[in-house]
């Protein structure tokens, strides 16, 4: 962290002449001393300080694209710090609801265990004694009910928060992808399984296993976004026709994904039976 703030003050002053490099490394550094979120997103803040870097240094016909990818990793660096703290966040606060729980049923076995020898001391007054322990017990358990409605309204709200935070994430590596490898993502959905993108039989040569001039494009974008996401893994299944089984397809475009820097590791491919012109591939990206 120390070497990084250096490396944040080094270039700002090598960078006096350009307001946009120090606009940027002000944001990073203003990050980095945030008290809620200096210690959060480390490789998001790398990341962005060396796209700063490189925007730097780039040479006149770069600088455009090297100033957007940097002011995007910037963002990134950004949104990701707020994810993270919102998510601990969000496990403090069901920390605090088991804490809550846990206290309210001592409580709860503690005044039980006071009353049963006050009503075994006292069994002359145990039918007034009942109806005041009833009473007690339903308020109670209202009170545990509010506060249990209250934390899960909380929590809902964070959820819904990460996810916001996430999609917006998710979008700004897509412009990155697309960017990057001057090519556009094929269409997705989100489902239960992941992001879901699927390829039509276009993206190969006719009667062939071989990638089209557009699949090649495609197979790169996708990449781009993989290593834009580099925690996020893909799945490759394919669908066949009579002249090229589905396990080929998802093969050859697997083969292009690591011809292109993915890691094997991060990599998946199974035939899934008979396609069609609007489905050759689906590609499930889980984040």
């Amino acid at each position: 962290m120390v070497g990084l703030m250096l490396m944040l003050g080094s270039n700002t002053a090598s960078a006096a002449d350009n307001p946009v490099v120090v606009q940027l490394n002000q944001r990073l550094s203003a990050l980095h001393a945030d008290p809620a979120l200096g210690e959060l997103a480390a490789y998001e803040k790398l990341q962005a300080q060396h796209a700063i870097t490189a925007f730097d240094k780039a040479r006149r016909s770069q600088r455009e694209t090297a100033q957007y990818v940097a002011e995007r990793r910037v963002e990134i660096a950004e949104i990701a710090a707020r994810t993270q703290a919102a998510r601990r966040e969000v496990d403090r606060l069901d920390r605090t609801r088991s804490e809550l729980l846990v206290e309210a049923s001592r409580r709860e076995a503690e005044r039980a265990r006071r009353e049963a020898e006050r009503l075994r001391v006292q069994a002359q007054i145990q039918a007034e004694e009942t109806e005041r322990l009833r009473m007690a017990a339903e308020a109670e358990a209202l009170a545990r009910q509010e506060a249990e409605i209250t934390l899960d309204t909380v929590a809902g709200q964070q959820a819904n928060r990460l996810s916001a935070a996430r999609q917006r994430e998710l979008k700004l590596a897509r412009e990155e992808a697309e960017l990057v490898s001057g090519a556009k993502l094929p269409p997705s959905k989100f489902e239960t399984r992941g992001e879901v993108f699927t390829l039509g039989a276009d993206v190969f040569a006719a009667n062939s296993a071989k990638l089209s001039a557009g699949g090649a494009s495609s197979a790169a974008a996708l990449a781009a976004y993989l290593q834009a996401n580099p925690k996020a893994r893909a799945r490759i299944d394919g669908y066949g026709d009579k002249q090229t089984p589905g396990q080929r397809r998802a093969d050859v475009l697997r083969d292009a994904l690591m011809a292109a820097g993915v890691a094997k590791s991060r990599l998946q491919s199974a035939g899934k039976g008979t396609g069609s012109k609007a489905r050759a591939l689906e590609v499930v990206v889980t984040h």
